[in-house]
C-alpha cells in the first residue's frame, strides 16, 4: 500500500469520529426499543479512532520500500534470451 491509502483512511477516520461525537454528545433522543442513537455514536467514534490509527500506521510505513526491476533481452543464435532482475529496498530507520 502507499501513502495515499494512509491519508485516505485518516480522513475517513476523522469523519467517523466527528459523526460519532455529534451523535454521542450532541443528539438527545428518548426512544423506546433497542435502537439507541447514543450507542451508535459511540460505536462510530471507536471505529473512527481505529481507522485513524490504522491510517497513521500505513502512512508511516507505506512509502518506505522500493522495487526496481530490470529486463534484458539478448539475441542468441537459437533465438532471444530474456532476463528479469528485481531488487527490493526497505528503509531501516
Amino acid at each position: 500500500m502507499n501513502r495515499g491509502t494512509g491519508t485516505g483512511l485518516m480522513g475517513g477516520g476523522i469523519v467517523l469520529i466527528a459523526i460519532g461525537a455529534v451523535l454521542y454528545w450532541g443528539v438527545t433522543v428518548n426512544s423506546a426499543g433497542w435502537f439507541n442513537i447514543s450507542n451508535i455514536g459511540l460505536i462510530l467514534l471507536w471505529i473512527g479512532v481505529g481507522t485513524l490509527l490504522l491510517g497513521a500506521i500505513l502512512l508511516i510505513s507505506g512509502g518506505r520500500s522500493r522495487t526496481t526491476t530490470r529486463e534484458d533481452v539478448h539475441s542468441t543464435p537459437t533465438g532471444s534470451e530474456r532476463t528479469l532482475e528485481s531488487d527490493e529496498w526497505h528503509a531501516t530507520s
